[in-house]
């Protein structure tokens, strides 16, 4: 099998006229317990997995910026550096990254940039992520940034360099200022800091982020996603209104955000407004339960704790559709440990946790309850806790 970066790097041949500077990669992640506790400034527990985006990318010597898809390289959007934030389509995700990261500091001159990757669109695994992550490594990277060098190891006078944090964080810029999507830092930092095997406990205040090891394997489980195929856009109404909502609760009671919630404070706010915000606070010690498991070594008690979330999603957060609530309740009784939504709702995917010999069972009932309810066919994917965005050419 041809190897991914180095098909790109022709491709990028092919199309460009010249090689690469380099050909980056990003994943997609999968949030174990934490959804929606991001942009309440609280604690997530993602993971990154083994599908990945790819840029291919060059310095040019003018001002002119081309972004192209290796499935459609004669299509290629141009742009110029003082015209990126107003991308708009797939490319956005690119070139308001580069835009971001252009505010903060020297990105070189233009680029050509060729993308490619394996993360499914739309099943809330975060293909725009990976594809912002990719992108904000190669620049950073080909403009000669020191990723390793401590933040605030240069004179005051001096900009700060980039760090992956940085990054990360203008990733989440070019989805909330560009695409118009307004998400949270989880998805770009999953993708930049994770390490294989391992889910990342990050506080999305602070940032702090720390290894928690997953342990599946050793206790013959698997994690699989569950992609629905009923597609869900961020920019749309239904997550900038539950986003708004949190906002308002928190304001109602008066802390900075819901993490600093506690359930008995919620009695004072209406219904709508109570039911949001008891998600966030339920879902906030969820995460630090879950935790506790893995660190104790016992994987298979974060199923239930799986399930709670989605009951919460479903019924207080109110982002689930029947599509996704089939794939739940259908693989909980055939054998999964646990299941819930994944991303930002409203269609994608389902995250099952299951023994490695209940997945044959599992994929076949899921499917047959798609059928039955008059659903898209699922594709169901075993995936595995994979490392951050790299270099590999």
């Amino acid at each position: 099998m041809t190897d991914p970066a180095e098909a790109l790097a022709a491709a990028f041949r092919v199309t460009v006229g010249r090689d690469p500077e380099g050909v980056f990669s990003a994943p997609g992640r999968v949030n174990l317990i934490g959804e929606h506790t991001d942009h309440n400034e609280g604690h997530v527990l993602p993971f990154a997995i083994d599908r990945r985006c790819r840029v291919a990318a060059g310095h040019r010597d003018d001002d002119v910026v081309t972004v192209r898809s290796a499935q459609a390289p004669d299509a290629p959007v141009t742009t110029t550096l003082d015209a990126l934030h107003r991308a708009r389509g797939w490319s956005a995700y690119a070139l308001g990254t580069l835009w971001a990261l252009r505010e903060e500091g020297p990105a070189g001159a233009g680029w050509d940039l060729v993308v490619a990757g394996d993360v499914p669109l739309g099943a809330g695994l975060s293909s725009s992520a990976a594809l912002e992550c990719a992108v904000a490594l190669a620049v950073a990277e080909l403009s000669g940034a020191d990723l390793d060098r401590p933040p605030f190891d240069r004179p005051p006078f001096d900009r700060p360099p980039f760090d992956r944090a940085a990054l990360a964080r203008a990733g989440r810029r070019a989805e909330n200022d560009v695409v118009g999507a307004p998400v949270g830092i989880m998805d770009q930092a999953a993708s930049l800091l994770c390490r294989e095997g391992s889910a990342l406990l990050l506080d999305c205040r602070t940032l702090e982020a720390r290894d928690v090891a997953l342990g599946l394997e050793d206790r013959g489980l698997v994690t699989l996603v569950v992609d629905t195929r009923v597609r869900h856009d961020l920019a749309d109404g239904g997550y900038a209104d539950r986003r708004a909502a949190c906002v308002a609760a928190a304001a109602a009671l008066g802390v900075p955000a819901l993490r600093d919630a506690t359930p008995e404070m919620l009695d004072v706010l209406d219904d709508d407004l109570r039911r949001r915000a008891r998600h966030v606070v339920t879902e906030q010690a969820r995460v630090h339960r879950v935790v506790e498991h893995l660190r104790a070594g016992r994987p298979a008690d974060v199923g239930p704790e799986l399930t709670a979330s989605h009951a919460s999603l479903r019924d207080d957060f109110e982002v689930s559709v029947p599509a996704l609530d089939a794939v739940v309740e259908t693989a909980c009784g055939h054998g999964a440990l646990g299941a819930r939504l994944i991303g930002g709702g409203f269609g994608g995917s389902v995250l099952v946790l299951a023994p490695v010999d209940a997945v044959g069972e599992i994929t076949e009932a899921v499917t047959r309850r798609a059928a039955a309810d008059g659903h898209p066919e699922p594709v169901t994917r075993a995936v595995h806790p994979a490392a951050g965005a790299r270099r590999e050419r």
